[in-house]
């Protein structure tokens, strides 16, 4: 193979070593006796013989010209020889190039030496056009050097040191040159340590390159030879592009299966005994491809399994499920919930097309309205039933003064708003004001017992008539409702949004609402009965009143973070004035009230999550259920030998488990327990935390006894 065009007026190679050309084209030199190869040129080593004549020495360089640089300690330093370098008068740093620090300073001095000068003698002016042409000397000396090659430019400072060496020069010269020599040595060394280091990087990424390679093919040699394989015979270079030989190599990891998560290394093995590894002109090219396998590869990887998993799943379900997690509230708009879940897969993996998932969305909403209404109605037949059980509420009592004794019952709470509570107990004291008093006993012989025939046969008549005229009364509202098209869902729609436009302060009542809402036409015209346009307009309230309320339970944890606080702990003035409880419109009474409605639901919580504790312990289980066994009637208690717990000396003593039974005590399990903060959530009541970790361990059965007991 013929050398490169530039290679042709070299100096000849020293003896052993010889010049190859790498895959890529690069020209590397291999030595077969120390087995070193290099990217540098080695130099020939020449005999001793007659030394040849010196060359004539050249007049030592020095620095010529000096600058100040304005506002700062460097000095600009042109040489004798027309290079330019930067000196710090105080660091004793120099720099071929210029500082960052001092940038802007030489392009100012730079900028100043450019503007015009007035007319001099003419002595000066010879001597100034000198001074001006030496910078424009070094600096194109200095491009020049910058071109060279880094050996050149060692070699070259190298020599101006030692010329200056052998010039003779007076002592006066030797201290002003002292300076200037000392920067050429650091230069010198400084460009010779760093093409050093660069050269022996170079060789070391090549030596590593190729013994990688090498490891690599013997590894497969080694396989092939193992498996029975035959030995393949791969071509040295195969003329393809880049592009090409990357394509192929691509197939050839397809083809073998390549896992995209396991490292080049692990996987060399798998492929290198193939011809197609070759393709590629060097290591770092395969490597790159490799790299781009593993991605694409694992892209492809991602989106079967994503396909697979659309294929197995059921979207309808998915859709379903995406309704019930998300849609909370009838209020909820196609629009809103569109917008937010329209990239989500459950949402468009199910339906032809957005009308499809809008009626299902419709029907789930209509679905989730009458769960909701009959859960509201429940809750307000239970009320009512709450407050005939009380005897003491008659009419003309204030719901102020009996409304407390029921705070402990959950139909009070079942409410939900405490105005809506209000005028269910004003509607109830309504009712029963209205009802007859008791009439006293007929009288046997008294005119209501001769009542005539013709006197009941009139009284049966009227009420036919009545029950007649409810009918058609019925009958002219649904034809009402049919010719202005107006359904019950579309009423109620209509009025939510009526309410959403209106009524935004959450402590507006219903008599102040209705007000405000008659001159709204879909008040009006609103085919809904008074009682569910009530139902309604509370929900919307309770609504609105969420937030400020999570915010105001929220203020309460901060300030009453143990459950045997009291209302008296909370700062009153404190919450009062804070923005929650203005929304709400909070007096103090109304504060204590909602205070005790949110302490029991924690304590009730924290009481359930007790219970969970217990059941979740297995500490308590193991030693609650072995304490039953004092209530088996056996001849022998159940005893465990060394060999039921993997021991195998012979004699050894066993264990009675019901004596050790009859040493479980309750403090061992509150050691434990004490633990989780579930439990020491009671420490203000620890006699009743007692009773109840006692009556779960009475609520325990005793273990199940073995079928080889006698």
């Amino acid at each position: 193979m013929s050398a490169p065009p530039f290679l042709a007026n070299l100096p000849p190679l020293p003896p052993g070593w010889t010049q190859h050309i790498g895959p890529a084209g690069q020209v590397y030199y291999h030595n077969a006796q120390t087995k070193e190869s290099t990217y540098v040129r080695p130099l020939p080593t020449f005999a001793t013989g007659p030394v040849p004549p010196a060359p004539p020495q050249k007049k030592k360089e020095k620095a010529n010209l000096k600058t100040p640089i304005p506002g700062t300690d460097w000095l600009r330093v042109v040489t004798t020889e027309g290079n330019v370098f930067y000196s710090n008068k105080v660091t004793k740093q120099s720099s071929w190039t210029v500082p960052a620090e001092i940038s802007d300073a030489v392009k100012a001095l730079e900028a100043q030496e450019q503007t015009p000068a007035q007319p001099q003698p003419a002595g000066q002016t010879e001597k100034a056009k000198g001074k001006a042409k030496a910078p424009k000397e070094g600096k194109r000396k200095r491009d020049e050097d910058q071109t060279l090659p880094i050996d050149e430019v060692v070699s070259k400072k190298v020599k101006v040191d030692e010329e200056g060496n052998e010039e003779g020069t007076s002592s006066d010269e030797d201290s002003d040159s002292e300076e200037e020599e000392e920067w050429q040595r650091e230069a010198a060394e400084q460009l010779a340590r760093e093409a050093e280091e660069e050269r022996i990087r170079k060789e070391e990424e090549a030596k590593r390159a190729e013994e990688e390679e090498r490891k690599a093919k013997e590894e497969a040699e080694k396989a092939a030879k193992e498996g029975g394989l035959p030995k393949l015979n791969m071509p040295d270079r195969v003329d393809l592009s880049l592009e090409e030989g990357k394509a192929l190599f691509k197939t050839l990891l397809r083809e073998k299966d390549i896992n995209p998560l396991h490292p080049w290394d692990l996987c060399l093995p798998k492929f290198i005994s193939d011809p197609r590894y070759v393709l590629l002109p060097s290591v770092t090219a395969r490597k790159e491809a490799f790299d781009e396998y593993c991605r694409e590869r694992a892209r492809e990887l991602r989106e079967s399994a994503l396909k697979k998993e659309r294929q197995e799943a059921n979207p309808r379900e998915e859709f379903d499920n995406l309704l019930r997690d998300e849609v909370k509230s009838t209020r909820t708009s196609w629009t809103e919930f569109r917008r937010t879940w329209k990239k989500d897969r459950r949402f468009f993996g199910w339906g032809r097309d957005d009308k499809e998932r809008e009626k299902a969305f419709r029907d789930y909403l209509k679905a989730l309205s009458e769960k909701k209404k009959a859960a509201a109605q429940k809750a307000e037949a239970d009320f009512f039933a709450l407050l005939k059980e009380h005897q003491e509420i008659k009419p003309g009592v204030n719901w102020k003064d009996v409304k407390k004794p029921l705070y402990s019952d959950p139909r009070y709470d079942a409410v939900g708003s405490s105005t809506l509570r209000e005028e269910l107990f004003n509607t109830y004291i309504k009712g029963i004001g209205a009802l007859p008093q008791k009439a006293d006993p007929v009288q046997p012989g008294t005119a209501p017992e001769r009542e005539t025939r013709e006197a009941r046969r009139e009284r049966a008549l009227r009420e036919r008539e009545q029950k007649v005229k409810v009918e058609q009364s019925k009958v002219n509202t649904d034809i009402e409702k049919s010719r202005t098209g107006m359904n019950q869902e579309e009423g109620e729609r209509l009025f939510k949004t009526m309410l959403v436009d209106a009524i935004r302060d959450p402590q507006v009542n219903w008599d102040a609402a209705v007000t405000q809402l008659k001159i709204d036409p879909r008040f009006i015209n609103s085919p809904l009965a008074h009682n569910h346009q009530v139902k309604l307009f509370h929900d919307h309230i309770t609504h609105i009143r969420s937030k400020p309320l999570a915010a105001l339970h929220s203020l309460f944890e901060e300030k009453t973070p143990s459950l045997a606080s009291k209302f008296t702990d909370l700062p009153v003035d404190e919450v009062l004035s804070s923005a929650a409880a203005t929304r709400l419109g909070y007096d103090i009474n109304q504060l204590e009230d909602e205070f005790g409605r949110w302490q029991r639901e924690r304590g009730t919580a924290a009481r359930k999550a007790f219970d969970e504790m217990l059941n979740e312990n297995s500490f308590v289980e193991f030693w609650g259920r072995l304490s039953k066994m004092s209530d088996i009637k056996l001849d022998q208690g159940l005893q465990i030998t060394s060999e039921d717990i993997g021991e195998d000396d012979e004699g050894a003593n066993k264990i009675d488990m019901k004596a050790l039974a009859k040493t479980v005590d309750i403090g061992e399990m509150v050691k434990v327990l004490r633990r989780d903060k579930r439990y020491t959530d009671f420490d203000h009541i620890p006699e009743e935390r007692e009773r109840w970790l006692r009556d779960y361990l009475s609520n325990m059965a005793a273990p199940k006894l073995s079928v080889h007991v006698s």
